[in-house]
């Protein structure tokens, strides 16, 4: 079995450009192998608190590193016509020489939908809406051209150059564990699933699902890569584990974050022996929220003391 891709979730809310940048750089030298930003307009619940656009944001820490992958946890699809993501993720993935991770979602949040005039609709509608925008992005990136009609959108002809370096295209990253409308976007489109942090408690109930989606659609489940994204509170040693575990708990305790569903708090043995189990479930990727919002120490013990005993 092969080490699971390791990479670490940072909300760019409340952080200088020069701190986030200071953090991709870490986790780039220290062999962390992606980084992952949240695509919101202002960060959820707290809209006077500093937050970097989501794109621009990753365009520019990937053109200023070299081997860290960059993505988005997830994009949301309302906030880009289908067209103008398609290039910019190509013109992005050759930026960056094939680096570029497209994780797309349907939104999460009414509010800043509506504080910017932008249509919120129910959640089939948004789904339906994301179904079509996945359709078009295989067009692109797998024809270089776009050529379809659909109910929400309708392109001609419209050619997408260059196209990606990654092939057959940048990794499109789906989450969420929605039977109805979610699941069966992921067994169509989706090269990667993302367990979000709160589904964590239905781990195994979901993947059952997905792969009974999977077999009525007829594609293969094992061409999809099990992701999951979770809280880890990471301690040096047993005696400063009370103290990450309370600020874990006060960060990341509420309802919706799965802290104890996983229970991804303690030293870096512990942690080796539950992201393993993880990994033996079938996950390919692992993305961390940390307890401290990767701190140099907390990347530095995961990248030293974790990573290379998985």
């Amino acid at each position: 079995m092969s080490r699971p891709e390791i990479g670490v979730y940072l909300p760019q809310m409340g952080f200088s450009f020069d701190e986030l940048l200071h953090r991709a750089r870490r986790c780039e030298k220290l062999g962390i192998d992606s980084l992952w930003l949240y695509d919101h307009l202002y960060g959820p619940g707290m809209p006077d608190y500093p937050s970097m656009e989501a794109w621009t944001l990753a365009t520019a820490l990937l053109s200023r590193t070299d081997t860290l992958r960059v993505g988005h946890m997830v994009l949301c699809n309302q906030f880009r016509h289908p067209v103008t993501l398609a290039k910019m993720a190509t013109t992005l993935d050759q930026i960056s020489g094939g680096r570029l991770s497209l994780g797309i979602g349907s939104g999460s949040i009414e509010d800043e939908h509506r504080r910017a005039g932008l249509p919120w609709g129910s959640f089939a509608e948004r789904s339906e809406q994301l179904g079509e925008t996945l359709q078009i992005l295989h067009q692109a990136f797998g024809d270089e051209r776009i050529d379809f009609t659909g109910k929400h959108f309708t392109v001609t002809d419209m050619p997408i150059k260059p196209g990606p370096v990654q092939r057959p295209r940048p990794p499109i990253v789906v989450g969420g564990v929605g039977e109805k409308f979610t699941l069966p976007l992921v067994a169509r489109y989706a090269d990667v699933w993302n367990v979000p942090t709160y589904a964590l408690g239905q781990i195994k109930e979901k993947i059952a699902a997905l792969r009974s989606i999977c077999e009525d659609v007829g594609r293969d489940p094992q061409t999809i890569t099990l992701s999951i994204e979770a809280v880890m509170a990471l301690a040096p040693d047993e005696a400063s584990l009370p103290t990450v575990r309370s600020l874990a708990e006060k960060r990341f305790g509420g309802e919706g974050f799965g802290l104890h569903d996983t229970d991804l708090i303690g030293t870096p043995a512990e942690m080796v022996d539950r992201l393993g189990a993880l990994a033996e479930m079938g996950f390919g990727q692992i993305v961390l929220f940390t307890h401290d919002r990767c701190s140099d120490q907390t990347l530095e013990l995961l990248a030293a003391e974790v990573i290379p005993r998985l």
